[in-house]
């Protein structure tokens, strides 16, 4: 079974988590061919917009625990070359999130040009409950987007927030049911395809790339504390009892 799903219809790329039964875990194969996804779209000329779903009735539970303690901490890592593929995109990306989005499933949102939510999705960030530190550049990027009360709350404390919350605080574009979210992708990320690429591209270098040099520094200074706390107690403590549970 195709753990992600790609397909390349009316100039839009689209990704989708295809592991319902492990609630769409991430593993490092499933890294690879995200990283794979967005590397082509920076220069084929055939995909204008990039569409991140998931089939199920969770966008995705975040890391594989087991897999992602398999491997090495570096930059060459697929989980890596993903979370610098989402940083240098250059081409329109769009999330649609249905159910929880946990870990990595919230902190690529703060990537994503437009992020769409099913009235049942919910965002947390349980970096601290599994002794570890944020991602993906969330510690700047989520407090510029929500605030940094809001981010603090979501960070330190863990807070989960409704889709409600996620839109009021500008996590999320717009809310759609459940049975709708699909067709809302579809629909936005085919017009967004439809325009002008130049233009379209123009425009998001002009509202992103500011950010892109102080993204990438702080990915690096989260990926030295997060290696840290891989090895740390606190760290095997703290998932042992999943470890057990299973």
């Amino acid at each position: 079974m195709q753990e992600i799903i790609t397909t390349l219809e009316n100039n839009v790329l689209t990704m989708t988590f295809n592991r319902p039964a492990q609630k769409n875990a991430i593993n490092q194969q499933m890294y690879a061919e995200l990283a794979k996804g967005l590397e082509r779209s920076l220069t084929d000329d055939e995909i204008h917009c990039v569409l991140i779903s998931a089939e199920g009735n969770t966008f995705t539970a975040g890391n594989d625990l087991k897999d992602f303690l398999q491997m090495e901490m570096t930059d060459a890592t697929p989980v890596q070359l993903f979370l610098r593929g989402l940083a240098k995109m250059n081409k329109p990306l769009i999330a649609a999130v249905n159910g929880q989005a946990i870990g990595i499933g919230l902190t690529m949102l703060l990537h994503c040009d437009i992020v769409l939510a099913s009235e049942s999705a919910s965002f947390t960030a349980p970096f601290t409950k599994l002794g570890l530190v944020p991602e993906a550049a969330s510690s700047i990027l989520l407090p510029s987007i929500v605030g940094h009360a809001v981010a603090n709350d979501i960070l330190l404390a863990g807070r989960t927030l409704s889709s409600a919350e996620a839109l009021n605080f500008g996590l999320v574009s717009r809310v759609t049911t459940d049975d709708n979210l699909a067709t809302l992708a579809a629909e936005l990320s085919q017009h967004i395809a439809s325009l002008p690429i130049k233009s379209v591209m123009k425009s998001k270098a002009l509202i992103r790339d500011h950010q892109r040099e102080i993204i990438n520094d702080q990915m690096s200074k989260e990926n030295i504390e997060f290696a840290n706390q891989l090895g740390s107690d606190e760290f095997k403590q703290a998932v042992a009892p999943y470890f057990k549970k299973k």
